[in-house]
C-alpha cells in the first residue's frame, strides 16, 4: 500500500478557516522553479524549541509552554496553507513567500502545533507545500503528484536535519494534519518504520485522512490512552454523515476516538471531552460535543457556541485537532510518560 492510496482517497479539503479562495494554477508543474529550503537556518522552520514563534502559544488560564523541560521531541507536519493567488501557476509554496508563512504561523501552529508544547519540544519545518488542488485534480494528476513529492523531499529532508543536528537520540513523537499527514505516512513508513527510530518513536497522531489498516507493516494502531510506539488516525464529520466520496467502509480504515483512545464504537459523551479551541484562542471549551467512531469516520455532534446556527457543513475536517485540543494535549502527556516508564522497565 503506498501513499496513492491517500492521494486516491484523500478528503476534498475545507478552506473556511483560511478565509480565501483558492486560485488553480493553470500551468503544468515544472521541476526546479522554486528553491529548496536550507534547514541549517531558523526562517526555514515554523517552529523551534529555541525561537519564540506561535507553538510556544497557549490559551488563558491554568496552560503552560512546557518545552524547555520535556525529555521529548514532537515533529510537526503543517497541512495546506497554500492556496495559490489570482495568476499564480505555481503547484508548490514558496518557502519564502511571506503571505502563506504568515497562514501557516497563524493558523495550524498556533491552533494546532501548540497543543504538544506541553508534552515536547515542537520542531515544524516549513516546505514547498503543494498547492491545495493537488489533491482534487483529475486533468493534472500527473502533475499533482509531482508536487507532493517535492514537498515530501523537503520534509524528508527536516527530518533528517532535525535527527542528525537537534534530536540528540531523544524519543520524539510524529503529528500531523491533512496533506502534513500525508507526509507523515511516508515519512514514517519510508524512514521510521523497521528501523530503530520506530522504538523511538512515541506516538503517532495522524488525522485527517484515511490511513487503511495494513498501510504499515509492523507499525500498529494504538488500542488505548498509554499505548506506544504505535498511532492515532480519525476523520471528524457530523454525527449520521456518510460522505459519499471519502466514505470507504471496505479499507478497513484506522480511526480512534481522541475522547477514549480507543478504537471501538464506544460513545464517548459531551461530559468527556476536555476541551476544544475554536476561533477564540484564548478560551478552551470544555464538553462541547460528544464523539463516537461509525464505520470509517469519527462522528461527532454538531457543536453550539455563538453563531453555530451558520454552521451548515457536515465535514468537519478543519477542526480534527481543534475539537479535542485539552484531550490531545493530555493524551500526549499520558503516552510519553507510560513511555519512559516502560523504558525504565
Amino acid at each position: 500500500m503506498t501513499n496513492g492510496f491517500l492521494y486516491s482517497f484523500i478528503a476534498i479539503i475545507s478552506i473556511v478557516l483560511f478565509g480565501s479562495c483558492s486560485s488553480v494554477p493553470k500551468g503544468s508543474f515544472i521541476e526546479g522553479c522554486i528553491a529548496c529550503p536550507d534547514y541549517t537556518q531558523t526562517k526555514y522552520w515554523a517552529a523551534l524549541p529555541t525561537m519564540r514563534d506561535s507553538a510556544d502559544a497557549v490559551p488563558l488560564g491554568e496552560w503552560s509552554d512546557e518545552q524547555a523541560s520535556s525529555p521529548v521531541d514532537v515533529f510537526f507536519i503543517h497541512p495546506t496553507t497554500y492556496t495559490g493567488k489570482s495568476g499564480q501557476d505555481q503547484w508548490n509554496a514558496d518557502v519564502n513567500d511571506e503571505r502563506v508563512n504568515h497562514r501557516t504561523d497563524k493558523y495550524p501552529i498556533r491552533y494546532q502545533a501548540s497543543i504538544f508544547n506541553g508534552a515536547g519540544k515542537v520542531y515544524a519545518p516549513r516546505y514547498r507545500q503543494a498547492h491545495l488542488n493537488c489533491f482534487y485534480t483529475m486533468d493534472k494528476k500527473e502533475g499533482a503528484l509531482k508536487a507532493l513529492d517535492l514537498a515530501y523531499e523537503d520534509v524528508s529532508n527536516a527530518f533528517q536535519y532535525y535527527l542528525e543536528i537537534y534530536n540528540h537520540g531523544r524519543p520524539f513523537i510524529i503529528a500531523s494534519h491533512s496533506q502534513g499527514t500525508y507526509h507523515a505516512a511516508r515519512l514514517i513508513k519510508e524512514k521510521i518504520e523497521g528501523t530503530d527510530l520506530q522504538q523511538k518513536m512515541v506516538v503517532a497522531y495522524i488525522p485527517g485522512l484515511p490511513i487503511p489498516g495494513d498501510f504499515f507493516k509492523s507499525l500498529k494502531p494504538c488500542l488505548d490512552e498509554d499505548d506506544t510506539n504505535c498511532f492515532c488516525s480519525w476523520r471528524t464529520v457530523r454525527e449520521g454523515a456518510l460522505p459519499a466520496k471519502m466514505h470507504f467502509p471496505e479499507k478497513n480504515i484506522v480511526v480512534t476516538n481522541p475522547v477514549t483512545w480507543k478504537t471501538i464504537e464506544e460513545p464517548a459523551t459531551k461530559e468527556k471531552q476536555m476541551g476544544a479551541v475554536l476561533r477564540d484562542f484564548n478560551t478552551v471549551i470544555p464538553k462541547l460535543i460528544s464523539a463516537q467512531i461509525y464505520e470509517d469516520f469519527l462522528w461527532v455532534s454538531k457543536p453550539k457556541f455563538p453563531g453555530s446556527f451558520l454552521l451548515m457543513t457536515k465535514n468537519y475536517h478543519i477542526a480534527d485537532y481543534n475539537f479535542f485540543y485539552a484531550d490531545i494535549r493530555h493524551n500526549a502527556q499520558v503516552r510519553i510518560q507510560s513511555y519512559l516508564e516502560r523504558s525504565l522497565n
